[in-house]
């Protein structure tokens, strides 16, 4: 049966996405690929962003933008799982051929959507308060840190509508379409950012006002593309989405990813907090250098995704062949594009140093570190594709438990590193807990897939 002559059985559609397929490598680079190209341009947004401020020649302007991405960071990883919860539950439902449930977990996820990114901009005051006074910036860089964020929270309700439709998106394997609205989201932003933050002279204003614009958007165009695709003969009643069971469910998954993402912004707010001590020019290093370890995460993200949407249509399917093929197939590529990335930035990361800055002093102090930021792509590619595989799987409960480990072993590893080797020890601990993430996740795969797939 073809997708063009599916059947309606009252409360599913049926159609050729259901059952057993085959996991090639054209398949995993038709989601991988797209998807990379899109995600390259969130850092590559960073890049700019870090780039405009930079060029001002001002590094507490730099600090005061790097804080201000860590306060966004802990408001947004509060709701990450809008994105990945959409992307596995759909992904299975793809799997299954149902898409009345599909659309229904679309329905689900933009109501919980907007409704928080409504009350995120009522909570602003206090959300800014809570992140400055947690961060402890200084003077200076908060108040560059406060213009940037009150600009930028006004885009709550569109950047958590776009986290539904991206998730929505990948879900379905439509990894062209979320190339085309990543590109959008991020292009818009990357024009205005230049626009209006160096050459209209507004500076961090400018960039967070490029945002706001960007998001909006990509969330109006993305919300019309999207419906406009649903099967009017498959949409979901009102009843329907609000059911108890699947709302239990989806808020379950919420949970665990919620306490999973909390913990891994934990990570990077505790290495932020830990680089203020080291003083401003330090801080602002750590920043640019940041934005490196992005451009890694984000360029391996794309594999990611390929795991995301086959490992959770293989288990919709019930079809460990699929499921089996698909891990081994990303992790091939995952680990061969980490190391082409590593070596990349091991050669080439004092130059992009020197792009994203113009202060000497900022500049001196990135290069010491910049092959610790280089490493982070190897350390990190197996725990990248194993929160892939968990994600689609929905096994949210172990992504949860093993995330907790692995940060108990970073919080071990800062506080035997940084008192006798500083930024090197930060930088250190960091990649250790990157590796022991991976490693973890990776020792429950068999016992999972064996519960999953018992029936086979």
């Amino acid at each position: 049966m073809t997708s063009g002559q599916a059947r309606n059985d009252g409360s599913r559609l049926t159609s050729d996405s259901a059952g057993a397929f085959e996991v090639t490598h054209r398949l995993i680079l038709s989601i991988a690929v797209p998807m990379t190209l899109g995600f390259l341009t969130t850092p590559l947004l960073g890049l700019v962003d870090t780039a405009v401020v930079g060029r001002l020649g001002d590094a507490t302007l730099l600090a005061g933008l790097a804080v201000g991405a860590v306060v966004f960071d802990l408001i947004f990883v509060t709701f990450n799982f809008l994105r990945s919860a959409t992307t596995g539950l759909v992904a299975q439902a793809f799997g299954r051929g149902d898409r009345r449930a599909e659309q229904t977990v679309f329905w689900r996820s933009m109501t919980i959507a907007l409704t928080a990114g409504l009350a995120t901009i009522v909570l602003s005051p206090l959300l800014l308060s809570a992140g400055l006074a947690l961060l402890d910036p200084g003077d200076a860089v908060a108040e560059v840190t406060r213009t940037y964020f009150l600009w930028r929270i006004l885009a709550a309700p569109a950047s958590l509508a776009n986290y539904t439709i991206l998730g929505y998106v990948l879900g379905r394997g439509q990894a062209t379409l979320g190339l085309l609205l990543q590109t959008l989201i991020n292009g818009v932003n990357i024009v205005l950012s230049i626009t209006l933050g160096l050459y209209a002279g507004w500076g961090v204003a400018g960039v967070a006002i490029a945002t706001l614009t960007g998001e909006m958007v990509g969330a109006l165009i993305g919300s019309v593309v999207v419906v406009s695709r649903f099967d009017p003969t498959a949409r979901p009643t009102w009843r329907e989405i609000a059911e108890r069971t699947g709302l239990a469910r989806l808020f379950a998954l919420n949970r665990d990813i919620m306490i999973r993402s909390f913990v891994l912004l934990a990570v990077f707010l505790v290495m932020t907090r830990v680089g203020t001590t080291f003083g401003p020019v330090t801080l602002a290093a750590n920043a640019v250098l940041m934005t490196i370890f992005l451009v890694a995460g984000y360029y391996l993200d794309g594999l990611a995704n390929a795991a995301e949407q086959l490992t959770g249509r293989a288990i919709g399917a019930q079809y460990r062949p699929a499921f089996e093929r698909a891990l081994k197939m990303t992790a091939v590529w995952s680990f061969a594009l980490a190391a082409l990335t590593t070596l990349g930035f091991f050669l080439f990361g004092d130059d992009i140093v020197d792009l994203l800055t113009t202060a000497p002093d900022v500049r001196s102090s990135a290069y010491a570190y910049t092959p610790w930021a280089a490493l982070t792509a190897t350390t990190g590619a197996l725990a990248f594709l194993m929160d892939g595989v968990f994600i689609g799987a929905t096994w949210s409960r172990d992504m949860r438990n093993m995330m907790l480990a692995a940060f108990a072993i970073y919080i071990a590893a800062l506080c035997a590193f940084v008192p006798f080797f500083g930024n090197h020890g930060l930088w250190a601990s960091l990649n250790l807990f990157l590796l022991c993430r991976g490693l973890l996740l990776l020792s429950r795969i068999p016992r999972r897939s064996a519960q999953t797939f018992a029936a086979q």
